[in-house]
């Protein structure tokens, strides 16, 4: 077992360049450039990082992870230009980074040489840069692009804040960086382009379909559309395995909210420990029932907020160890689409049509 150093660092502090607590960042840049494994906030939820460029270093995130060898990992850089030196950059390619990062949004393009090899076997590499300041911070200082996915046992709920992880990952990583809750609280959008200069969104989040549209893109084919089945190779993480499942059974409900509401109130009564996600307009309608655990993500016309409660309902759900979980379907439009998208893996496409 490593012994796992928590540092604290307050991220306001590090957005107005306080020496002292970017100081604090020194020690896990120079765990990175040693080839150990970090755990640090982003925007989107917190990453499990080590040195893109150490096959030896790459491997231990799987090992402390339980993740599948074949689930490649994002690499995320310091600086918008870094891009350029890792990747061959398309014009539609060069006007999403121009007109968005650093941003929550992954890139997966043909890389420039094998130099990227131990974090992705392809021929293709998915990058992105944070637009976190401690994150880039941290990058910047470790000298070398940072291959992290979500610090998150894998298939488990991603983590948005310090808590959760260091349940799971205390003492199989050198240090966990303790920030704040993360802003958004879902990972990357992850698009690739195809020969044509059309995209495909392999994966939807903050960066809607509406953002890309507005720089002049062509999107392939729809988020979620029918497909024989995962890709052998993904060029992507979360294309191929399950993600995101609460320890306790997830459907969704799909259907009117007087419907919903009448399917909940006859399952609580089964005698099993029920869990209900679900927005703020439900909430009165099982004031004073001491038999659902109810967790709302926020309000139905908000889903900013939605987005970035949902992944911590969904580990608040464990720690209650509710047996069964149920889940209001979330809208399909905007950011909405990223929540659908994560709900529909959480669960494993467990649909119920009321």
């Amino acid at each position: 077992m490593i012994k796992t150093e928590i540092i604290k660092i307050d991220e306001k502090k590090i957005d107005n360049q306080d020496e002292y607590e970017i100081k604090k960042l020194h020690k896990a840049a120079e765990i990175i450039k040693n080839g150990g494994l970090v755990v640090f906030p982003t925007e989107t939820v917190y990453g499990l990082g080590a040195n893109a460029l150490d096959e030896t270093a790459v491997k231990k995130i799987y090992e402390a992870k339980g993740r599948p060898s074949d689930n490649p990992l994002i690499v995320h850089a310091a600086n918008p230009e870094d891009i350029y030196k890792y990747a061959e950059v398309s014009e539609i390619a060069d006007k999403i980074i121009k007109k968005f990062m650093p941003a929550p949004l992954t890139l997966v393009l043909k890389k420039k040489s094998h130099e990227l090899n131990a974090a992705c076997k392809l021929d293709t590499v998915a990058i992105r840069v944070p637009k976190n300041n401690t994150a880039r911070k941290l990058i910047e200082l470790a000298g070398v692009p940072v291959a992290a996915p979500s610090a998150n046992l894998s298939g488990k709920p991603s983590p948005t804040n310090a808590e959760h992880i260091i349940k799971d990952l205390n003492g199989k990583v050198e240090m966990i960086i303790s920030g704040e809750n993360c802003e958004i609280g879902l990972e990357s959008t992850v698009i690739s382009f195809d020969s044509d200069e059309n995209i495909n969104i392999l994966r939807s989040g903050y960066i809607t379909r509406e953002d890309l549209y507005s720089v002049g893109a062509r999107i392939a084919r729809p988020q979620n559309s029918d497909n024989p089945g995962p890709p052998e190779n993904p060029p992507s993480p979360g294309m191929k395995y399950a993600h995101y499942s609460p320890d306790a059974p997830l459907y969704i409900l799909s259907g009117e909210e007087k419907n919903i509401v009448g399917f909940i109130k006859k399952e609580i009564y089964n005698n099993k420990k029920t869990g209900f996600l679900c927005y703020d307009e439900f909430l009165n309608y099982f004031d004073g029932n001491e038999n659902i655990a109810i967790i709302s993500i926020g309000a139905k016309n908000n889903p900013e907020e939605q987005a970035k409660n949902l992944f911590d309902a969904l580990n608040k759900f464990n720690m209650l160890e509710v047996d069964i979980i149920y889940s209001a379907e979330p809208e399909k439009t905007g950011v909405g689409e990223a929540i659908y998208n994560r709900l529909v893996k959480a669960s494993g496409g467990k649909i119920i049509k009321l």
